[in-house]
C-alpha cells in the first residue's frame, strides 16, 4: 500500500495506515488496597504493642553508677575533671614546658596499624603473664605517682587494694602519701613494688631500703631520670604547694568541688612515705630530695645492698638500657616520667623495638617494661606485640582515682582489661605469649 504526500498541505495529508501494527498494551492500574501486604497496612497502636517499648531507666545519681557508664579512661578524666580542684587535677594533668614530649608520647600510640590475623580460636582470652619472676593476670601494673591522697583522699590505699583485687602489683612512690608500712597493711595479699629516689643522704636511703624489704616489697625500682625538676608549668601558675594552699582563687575554686575538700580537710593530714611533714612547693620539694651527683656506682651500690629483684626507671636510650644491666639491672622501664622531665624527651613507645632487638643481641633475659602515654587496653596490646614484656599506667590510674576513688581504679582497670581482651581476640590471639611485631605495623609520619 502506498501514501501520496502532498507537501505544504499537512491538513492534505492522509493518515498513516496502522493495519499491521500491533496494538499498545493496555495502562498499569495501581493495585488494589488488597494487595498492600497487611503488615504495611495503618492502624491505630494498641497499648500492648507499645508496652514492650516503654522501658523507662530510673535515673541514676550514684557515683558508682556514673563511673560503670565510663567506657574510656578518657571518659574518667572528664569526671575526674569535674570533681579536682584546678591545681592537683593540673599536677596529674600536666607535664613539662610545652608539653612536647607528652602528646607526642599519647600520639606515638594513635600512629600505628593493627594487622589481624584470621580463623583462629579466640574463644578464650588468657591475659595473664609473668613479671620479674611472679604471675600477674594483667600485663599493666600501677606505676608509682607521687602526693597521691592529695588526688583524691583515698590515695594510694586505694591504688593498692585495687592492685591486688586485679592480682596486679602496685608501686609505692617514695613521695607517696602513705607510709610503706601502711600500704602493705591495705593491701598485705598483694604483690607490693617500692619505687626510690636516690638522696645525697645514702643512710636515709638505706633505711627505705630496709623499710622495703621488711614490708614484703620484692622489687625495687630506682628512678634515674630526675637530676633535677623539670619545669611544670601548670604547677608554677596553679602556684601548687604541699599541702595546697587556701588563698581566694582556691576558696573560690572549692566552692565547685566541695566534696574533694571535704574529703580533704577530714582526713589525716598529707604523710609521706619518706618524710613526716613537708610544707612548700613541689619543685623545691623534689630539688631538696633528688641527688645529681648520681652515678652507675650508686647502682653498683643498691645492687649489692637490695636482696630482691631491681629495675632502673627512666631509660630513654638503647645504650644505657645496656649499661644497666650490665650493672646488675633486673628490668629497664622505658620512661620519660610521663613527659613531666625533659620536654622533647624520647618517646618510649619508638624505642621498645630497638631495646629489644638489643637485648636479644645480647641474650639478656632483662625485663622491658614500657612506661608513659598508655591510655587505653589497645596501647598495652600494642606495646606487648613490639616487644614489652609488661606495661605501667600513672596517669590513667590517678584520673580513676580521682573520678570516684577505689571504684574509679577499679574501673580503671575494668575498662583496659576489657580493651584488652577485645583487640587480642580481634588480633586473632589468644594469649600475651602469641603477640608479635606482625600484629603491628608503625606508620609514618
Amino acid at each position: 500500500m502506498t501514501h501520496t504526500i502532498q507537501p505544504n498541505n499537512p491538513e492534505a495529508t492522509p493518515a498513516p495506515d496502522t493495519t499491521d501494527i500491533p496494538a499498545a498494551p493496555a495502562p498499569a492500574t495501581a493495585p488494589s488496597s488488597s494487595a498492600v501486604p497487611a503488615a504495611l497496612k495503618r492502624r491505630v497502636p494498641k497499648y500492648s504493642d507499645l508496652a514492650p517499648l516503654m522501658q523507662f531507666k530510673k535515673p541514676e545519681f550514684s557515683k558508682t553508677a556514673r563511673l560503670q557508664r565510663a567506657s574510656t579512661i578518657w571518659e574518667l578524666r572528664d569526671i575526674a575533671k569535674r570533681r579536682t580542684p584546678k591545681a592537683p587535677f593540673d599536677y596529674t594533668d600536666g607535664a613539662a614546658e610545652e608539653e612536647i614530649t607528652l602528646r607526642r608520647a599519647r600520639q606515638a600510640f594513635l600512629d600505628i596499624e593493627f594487622r589481624p590475623g584470621i580463623l583462629r580460636n579466640v574463644s578464650s582470652i588468657d591475659l595473664s603473664t609473668e613479671i620479674l619472676g611472679k604471675p600477674s593476670r594483667l600485663p599493666v601494673g600501677i606505676a608509682p605517682t607521687g602526693f597521691t591522697r592529695m588526688m583524691q583522699s583515698e590515695g594510694e590505699y586505694a591504688g593498692s587494694q585495687a592492685a591486688e583485687a586485679a592480682g596486679i602489683p602496685y608501686t609505692l612512690s617514695t613521695m607517696g602519701t602513705a607510709s610503706i608500712e601502711d600500704v602493705a597493711a591495705a593491701a598485705p595479699n598483694g604483690r607490693n613494688w617500692f619505687q626510690l629516689y636516690l638522696w645525697t643522704d645514702r643512710d636515709r636511703s638505706l633505711e627505705l631500703i630496709e623499710r622495703a624489704a621488711r614490708a614484703g616489697n620484692d622489687t625495687l625500682m630506682v628512678t634515674v631520670d630526675t637530676a633535677v625538676a623539670g619545669a611544670r608549668l601548670r604547677d608554677v601558675r596553679n602556684g601548687m604547694t604541699i599541702p595546697p594552699a587556701l588563698t581566694v582563687k582556691t576558696v573560690l575554686d572549692a566552692s565547685y568541688r566541695p566534696a574533694w575538700w571535704f574529703n580533704f580537710l577530714t582526713h589525716e593530714p598529707l604523710t609521706f612515705a619518706s618524710l613526716s611533714r613537708y610544707t612548700g612547693t613541689v619543685a623545691d620539694l623534689i630539688n631538696s630530695m633528688f641527688d645529681p651527683t648520681l652515678t652507675f656506682e650508686d647502682l653498683d651500690w643498691l645492687r649489692e645492698t637490695w636482696k630482691g629483684k631491681l629495675v632502673v626507671k627512666g631509660i630513654q636510650t638503647v645504650e644505657d638500657a645496656r649499661r644497666v644491666v650490665d650493672h646488675g639491672a633486673d628490668g629497664v622501664i622505658l620512661s620519660n616520667h610521663g613527659g613531666r622531665q625533659l620536654d622533647r624527651a624520647p618517646i618510649p613507645f619508638h624505642l621498645l623495638p630497638e631495646v629489644k632487638q638489643a637485648f636479644a643481641a645480647d641474650n639478656t633475659d632483662a625485663a622491658i617494661i614500657l612506661d608513659t602515654g598508655i591510655m587505653s587496653g589497645a596501647d598495652i596490646v600494642a606495646a606487648l606485640a613490639l616487644g614489652a614484656d609488661f606495661t605501667l599506667i600513672g596517669r590513667a590510674y590517678l584520673y580513676g582515682l580521682m573520678a570516684g576513688g577505689r571504684a574509679g581504679v577499679d574501673r580503671t582497670l575494668q575498662i583496659l582489661e576489657k580493651d584488652m581482651a577485645r583487640t587480642m581476640a580481634l588480633l586473632g590471639a589468644g594469649s600475651v605469649s602469641e603477640l608479635t611485631p606482625d600484629h603491628v605495623r608503625l606508620l609514618a609520619r
